[in-house]
């Protein structure tokens, strides 16, 4: 069943596939930012009692929001979200939640902010604050829910964890939980020429330290008092591909070179405010992402 409805002066349709969870509200061309921002998809996923209870939520801002409830994306897979937030719900393992699935018009360009080879770059500017505050300002204002930075995440997988991190760092007044899943913190480093003339060896041309995404991000990183509590992760299978033996294993270089600086540079503590996670059976998937997306949950929203 589908109905049409306006809020907030955008037009979209509720519609229920039967998740114990919850229902969607679809904005298929939302549009809330400047004329410039083209039209997008969102998905707004709301718990079951939404309309009867009078509880506020948090709520999770989630990148590829076209492969978190529903197949799509370049592979056609899903996150399935709805089933794991409904295993957790019925457990009482986690608070309910309100899960907004931004959908990419452009995903290369809208989730990177330095060069990669043969692809195009350089808007992850505008897409953060498109999230913070156009995205963001729109759930607040029309949505129950709590709106604080402590109670907002963003959350992503590769490209779509290098702009959850991004967009946490450089908006920590709106969000102040982000986890990055496998994520692409190699754009700009290990990026810039042809993948196939590379081989894998530890730091190709520059560290993290001294990278855009750091520099850019160190005033919320130094700052007990805005940083953000973040969760990363990456798989250690190196079969199976490109996506495994190359993408997934920078992720790793990477990520291991993140947390290392995180601790060293920026006083974070693993286990309280930083999360790691190597995952032995772990590929650069939806599947593999899914799979580790309970323990973030439980980390970010338990009771």
């Amino acid at each position: 069943m589908a109905e049409q409805f306006t809020k907030g002066g955008q037009e979209a349709w509720y519609h229920d596939r039967g998740h114990w969870a919850g229902y969607f509200h679809t904005y298929d061309n939302f549009q809330v930012g400047d004329s410039f921002d083209t039209p997008r998809r969102i998905h707004v996923f709301v718990p079951r009692n939404y309309e009867s209870s009078q509880e506020n939520y948090p709520v999770i801002y989630m990148n590829d929001g076209d492969t978190a409830f529903f197949p799509g994306g370049a592979y056609q897979k899903t996150w399935n979200m709805a089933g794991l937030l409904t295993r957790l719900y019925l457990s009482n393992q986690i608070r309910k939640v309100i899960v907004v699935a931004i959908c990419p018009i452009n995903r290369d360009y809208e989730y990177t902010h330095a060069p990669v080879w043969g692809a195009e770059w350089g808007g992850l500017e505008h897409y953060s604050n498109y999230v913070a505050q156009s995205i963001k300002g729109f759930i607040d204002a029309n949505y129950r829910t709590i709106a604080d930075p402590y109670n907002s995440m963003v959350l992503g997988a590769s490209h779509g964890g290098l702009a959850a991190f991004y967009t946490a760092t450089r908006h920590p007044d709106k969000f102040r939980c982000v986890a990055a899943m496998s994520p692409s913190f190699w754009v700009g480093l290990d990026s810039t020429v042809d993948f196939a003339l590379l081989e894998l060896s530890g730091d190709f041309f520059a560290s993290l330290e001294y990278s855009a995404l750091l520099l850019e991000g160190s005033n919320a990183l130094k700052d007990p008092n805005l940083q953000p509590k973040i969760y990363l992760d990456w798989g250690l299978i190196r079969e199976g591909g490109f996506h495994n033996s190359f993408i997934e294993e920078r992720a790793t270089a990477r990520g291991r070179e993140m947390r290392d600086l995180l601790i060293r540079d920026f006083g974070y503590r693993e286990h309280e405010n930083l999360f790691i996670v190597e995952d032995g059976i772990g590929q650069h998937s939806e599947e593999s992402w899914a799979g580790r997306l309970e323990n973030v949950l439980k980390i970010f929203f338990s009771w």
